[in-house]
């Protein structure tokens, strides 16, 4: 019933922007916040961006000044704008959503890699 669907993503060059999309839709108890975050291989998902508000931004020191998490309330929708990628940056980025009861809600994962 609650469904989160991730968009864009891919292959860019060092110094390249991406912009990723995530619509959340369906049966859910309302919005808490919404994030991005980010698996490596051989590594941990991480918190990437994150608003847990309208009005409230987080992110990791390592994107900070470089991507811009924003929200489309209409549309149940965020976005990651991502610039000045670098080769660090690769990785599967994962949608998150957190309805008004704690419950989280992942999207599919969309692979983004960075070459030099």
């Amino acid at each position: 019933q609650v469904q989160v669907v991730q968009s864009g993503g891919g292959l860019v060059q060092a110094g390249g922007s991406l912009r990723l999309s995530c619509v959340a839709s369906g049966s859910i108890f309302g919005i808490r916040g919404m994030g991005w975050y980010r698996q490596a291989p051989g590594k941990q998902r991480e918190l990437v961006a994150g608003m847990p508000s309208t009005s409230t931004t987080t992110y990791a020191d390592s994107v900070k000044g470089r991507f811009t998490i924003s929200r489309d309330n209409a549309k149940n929708t965020v976005y990651l704008q991502m610039n000045s990628l670098k080769p660090e940056d690769t990785s599967v980025y994962f949608c998150k959503v957190v309805d008004g009861l704690g419950t989280d809600y992942w999207g599919q994962g969309t692979q983004v890699t960075v070459s030099s």
